[in-house]
Order: structure tokens, then sequence, then C-alpha cells
């Protein structure tokens, strides 16, 4: 059966059908719903419970040191959610520098399992990825590595065997992320965001033909035109696919270093135009083209966010961001935009936390995944 991202396309080519009978629109369907209609973010409940304070133990996974090229400066980090090539539950590593330690010159993606002693083996090495910083993987594990030298989001399959490069509106790729419900008929995007352009750029898969449509669909994000890990601008991308009934949350959240802000973008998946959604200065208001179907609002900004770069969604639904200013600290919120808890994780001046994940299915059995550069391994702080 054809496949895209190996998943049926008789089941998008119809989602595709219903979508056009509702209007034309060639993009894949956004949603069952009316654009002005409630999507499952607005109703649901916010968990004020602290995970962050109970995270007491710290345990290494892993060293992130590649070891095909020796590449180290672990980066971001994914979570593989279906056994295809890749296993279910497995890591995804992005390394920045290479093996001497120069910065933006890494250019492997490791894979691990999310054990103690865990041994890092090489998904994938390819100068398309130079300087790699996102590794977002899809439900059927293609992996879009984001490379900041190379200026490259590019696409690999289950073996990490690449397929396919993608370059402008693309410039300097920051992070990338998946965004899919897993209803049948829901599209299923990639966002990833740039630290050049200050923008968001929505990757579409369109079922006719398997083409792929690239759009600019947010810009205005700050960016402070920084130089290997002092970049800072548009990052720490998290999509909430939890479902409530029939529902999908749909929320996009960005957090942004310079302003010091996190970002909530409603009903992401109706994003589709270019700029359709602009950032003001100061990051904190936003001019929407679609307000009813699709809009940003400020969940917090200010201390005790620094220059927060990276984040994790909890099961609950709440974030932790890290900071890479003033120490490295985690900051617990709400989608709300209440403080929770913070941590420090030591007491270094020096940023060493670019790369956080979530995992677990309630507020009793989460953990939280980070690396960590100043030791080049893979850490999880557990209950």
């Amino acid at each position: 059966m054809t496949t895209l991202n190996n998943r049926p396309l008789p089941l998008i080519a119809a989602a595709l059908f219903v979508t056009s009978g509702c209007g034309g629109n060639a993009a894949l369907p956004t949603s069952t719903l009316p654009a002005d209609a409630p999507g499952a973010s607005s109703i649901a409940l916010v968990d004020k419970t602290s995970i962050l304070k109970h995270l007491t133990k710290d345990v290494e996974i892993g060293s992130t040191v590649d070891p095909t090229n020796g590449d180290t400066g672990p980066r971001a980090i994914s979570l593989v959610r279906a056994t295809f090539g890749l296993k279910k539950g497995q890591l995804l590593v992005c390394n920045f520098d290479d093996a001497s330690g120069n910065a933006g010159k890494g250019t492997t993606i490791d894979v691990f399992n999310p054990v103690p002693s865990s041994q890092p083996a090489t998904f994938t090495q390819n100068a398309k990825l130079q300087g790699c910083d996102g590794d977002g993987v899809t439900a059927g594990n293609h992996v879009y590595g984001a490379g900041l030298l190379s200026g490259l989001l590019s696409q690999f399959d289950q073996t990490g065997k690449l397929l396919k490069s993608y370059d402008y509106p693309i410039q300097t790729p920051f992070t990338d992320t998946d965004a899919f419900c897993g209803f049948a008929y829901a599209p299923e995007d990639v966002y990833v965001s740039d630290s050049k352009t200050g923008s968001v750029i929505k990757v579409s898969f369109l079922p006719v033909g398997g083409r792929v449509k690239l759009t600019r669909v947010m810009t205005g994000f700050a960016v402070n035109g920084g130089s290997g890990w002092s970049v800072l601008g548009p990052s720490g991308m998290q999509y909430d696919a939890r479902r409530t009934g029939s529902l999908c949350n749909d929320t996009l959240y960005i957090v942004d270093g310079p302003d010091s802000t996190v970002v909530a973008v409603s009903n992401a998946s109706r994003l589709l135009l270019k700029d359709e959604i602009v950032v003001q200065p100061g990051g904190k208001k936003f001019k929407c083209a679609h307000p009813k179907a699709t809009c940003a609002r400020l969940v917090y900004s200010g201390r005790p966010l620094d220059g927060p770069m990276a984040s994790a969604l909890l099961p609950n639904g709440n974030l932790i961001v890290a900071n890479t200013k003033g120490g490295n600290t985690l900051v617990e919120l709400t989608p709300t935009g209440r403080i929770l808890a913070t941590k420090k994780l030591d007491k270094s001046s020096i940023p060493h936390v670019f790369g956080l994940l979530a995992t677990g299915t309630s507020d009793s059995d989460t953990a939280l995944f980070y690396t960590d550069t100043k030791t080049n391994t893979l850490q999880e702080l557990e209950q």
C-alpha cells in the first residue's frame, strides 16, 4: 500500500476529499470542527501539581559521544513512539559539536535505549546535519534533522537513510517538532523554527503526488544574532497532542530566548498561510490574520525565565523550560502561566542543558530526560 511518512494514503486521500467538499482547500484537513469551535485546549483542566519538585533522582543514561566519528555536544532529544525500524521508547539525540568540540560541526544523530548504561548507536551521519539541533520523529519513524550551519531540514527514513533535504524558506533551522494527534484523518506536520529570521515554518505533507509544502506561518520572534552555542531565537517547540474525547488539544508551544517568553498557538493545525501570525516587538502581543481559527497568546514572560531554549511537555500538559543564562535552572509552569517550581541542576554559570524530553502517562510516573554538554551525557531525572 502506498504511504506518506508510512501512513496509508487512502486514509489521507479520504480526508482530503472531505476537506475539498467543505471549501476546496488543497491542504490536509486541519480539523473536523468549525473554525470558531473550541478545541480541547480550551476545555482541558490545568494540573497545578508540581512534578519538578518530585524529580529528585538524577541518573546517567549514557555517554552521548558518537561511536562512529566522536561527535559531542548533545542537543535535542526526541522520543520514538512506534516500533518500525526504530523501537518504541528509544530516544534520539542530536550532536551539535564535532569530536574536537568545534561548535556547530556535529553531523550525527544517535539512538539510545532509555535505561542506565545505554550505549549510543549512530542512527545517521550526514554533512547535511551540520550543527544538528533538531531531530523530530514522525508517527511512522521518519526523522527530520535540523542543521544550524547546513541551513537544511533533512528527512531520514527509519534506518537513517537520507531521503530529502529542504531549504527556503528555512535559513537557519534551530529546532523542529512533529505534530500529530493520532486521529485517522488528522494531518501530520513538522514545525521548524529559524534563528535567523525569527520565524516558524510549517512542513505540510500533501497526499497528491506525495508533495511537501513549506510555509512560513509565523514570524517576528526575537533573535540575538549569536553564533554557536550562544544563538537564541524561537526554539523549544512542543506540540500538545493530548485528546479530550473527540477533540485534540492541538496547541503548539514556542520558547523565545531573547525575550524570555513562552508562547502558545491554539489550533496549530489550522496554520495555513504565510505570516498568519506575526509576533509584535517585545514578544508579548500578536497579530493574527484569522483569530477565530488560530492565534497566539503569551503564556509567560520574564523571570524566572532567563534566556530559555529547551522545553519539555509533561504528560499533565504543563511545561518545563531550561534557561541558558543565570545558571542551569529548570522552570516548571502551567499553560496558564503559573510558575510551579524551579530547580538548579548545578551551580555552574555556563549553560549546558540544551535538550529536554518528558515521558510517562501520569504525574506519578513522569520522568525528565536532559542532555548535558558539560559531561556529554544523556541524563534522566526520576521520582
